[in-house]
């Protein structure tokens, strides 16, 4: 003996299961991209903010001596703002051989500035590693 069941008409009592469920799958989804919008949002603003007020390029590096390594440096920064660079040289190796920390309290908004690294033995790179505002 078979059973048969009868197809209630769609929507006559109240939502489906799958229904409820598509409901709480959307709100959840809505939420969650609000705050992702948000979050992108904030982090714009904050990079556009210019909070970090003080950064630096490495131009040019030369390599001077089998001790030192001369680089150029642009700093580009609030006048009223001062703060430090490190540089580092590298080794062919890859191996760090001189790391110096420069102070820029110029008040100028672009500062241009030659600068040497002390090296332990022949640097064939050098690296910007920071710059931060005091």
């Amino acid at each position: 003996m078979s059973v048969v069941r009868e197809q209630l008409p769609e929507g006559r009592y109240g939502r489906s299961a799958d229904a409820r469920a598509d409901r709480k799958l959307k709100i959840v989804g809505s939420v969650l991209g609000v705050l992702l919008l948000g979050v992108i949002g904030w982090i714009g603003y904050d990079y556009i903010s210019g909070k970090n007020a003080f950064s630096g390029e490495l131009i040019t590096f030369k390599v001077a001596s089998a001790t030192a390594v001369d680089a150029h440096l642009e700093i580009r920064k609030d006048p009223a703002v001062s703060g430090t660079c490190t540089l580092r040289a590298l080794a062919e190796s890859g191996v760090e051989v001189g790391r110096k920390d420069f102070a820029f309290e110029q008040r100028e908004s672009v500062v241009d500035e030659a600068v040497t690294v002390r090296t332990t033995e022949r640097a064939t790179a050098v690296e910007l590693v920071s710059c931060d505002a005091r």
